[in-house]
């Protein structure tokens, strides 16, 4: 199945025929409702109708900028093709693509407009996810003065940035999110985590990052395992965990946290939504988001 679409009012239908030839993708007739449908099966959305039309009818559809579609309109004369929504997420290569059926890209991201990655171009080209959305703002926007600098660091080890630095990590759907009682040993997180892994059926491959307290630092059992398991473990300040919202009652009241294993999760997850809620495996608990 494609992940593209191309979408057009019946005067346009030849152009839009050939596009979706061109790009060996779904060809649907506009209709009042076919961009609700399109938002939810497709990834990728070419319309062939004036830019007005479509901001229009998709303006009530936009959810974040991570999960909506990229939306390129395609001019009605088959000259020009220009990204509308998702610009850094798939639009602008989209744009790019369709000059290989004779159209011009008219690309209005800041970034690509002098030249220049952005964070989230970056991150697809190496096949990573980002880890801390918001720091694409300031990244970005540093990007437009200068060339910001990116550094492969190896693992096993850590690394502490601050707000405003992108963290690039091997794609995955997944966040962990762990506790554990004081000197805990590698075996037992790993044990720990095969069983979880084993009741929510997902595969470690799967997973984005380990998130735990930052008061686990020095849990050298916990960083050992994490390595074991080829993981990014991330420890997360008091102010981000006492932030989410939590679904079970915590002991870690008692560290001033409104719980571990459940705000790590969902802390770091892509869609906040917890796919296995905390469960405890003998000294240690995990709960995991999406």
């Amino acid at each position: 199945m494609t992940d593209t679409v191309v979408i057009a009012l019946p005067h346009f239908a030849e152009n839009a025929d050939r596009i979706a030839r061109f790009l060996h993708a779904d060809r649907k007739e506009y209709s009042p409702t076919i961009f609700i449908h399109a938002f939810r099966e497709y990834r990728r959305i070419v319309a062939v109708m004036s830019t007005g039309i479509v901001v229009r009818v998709i303006a009530p559809l936009l959810h974040n900028k991570w999960d909506d579609p990229a939306v390129v309109v395609v001019s009605p004369d088959m000259q020009y093709v220009i990204p509308v929504l998702g610009g850094h997420h798939g639009a602008n290569v989209l744009a790019k693509e369709l000059t290989g059926a004779g159209l011009i890209p008219v690309i209005t991201t800041a970034t690509e407009a002098i030249r220049r990655e952005s964070v989230e171009t970056i991150a697809e080209r190496n096949s990573c996810d980002i880890l801390n959305r918001d720091s694409t703002r300031s990244v970005n926007a540093a990007m437009l003065d200068a060339e910001v600098p990116v550094f492969l660091v190896s693992g096993p080890g850590m690394v502490i940035v601050s707000p405003n630095v992108s963290i690039l990590l091997r794609k995955g759907a997944y966040v962990v999110g762990i506790g554990c009682r004081k000197g805990i040993r590698e075996e037992e997180i790993i044990s720990a985590l095969e069983r979880a892994f084993s009741d929510a059926r997902i595969d470690k491959g799967q997973v984005l990052a380990y998130a735990t307290t930052e008061k686990k630092k020095e849990e050298k059992g916990m960083r050992n395992a994490i390595a074991q398991v080829s993981g990014n473990l991330i420890f997360l300040d008091d102010e981000i965990i006492n932030a989410q919202a939590t679904f079970s009652s915590s002991r870690a009241k008692n560290l001033g946290l409104k719980g571990v294993a459940e705000p790590c999760a969902l802390a770091l997850s892509k869609h906040k939504e917890l796919v296995m809620p905390k469960r405890v495996y003998g000294r240690v608990t995990i709960a995991i988001a999406r």
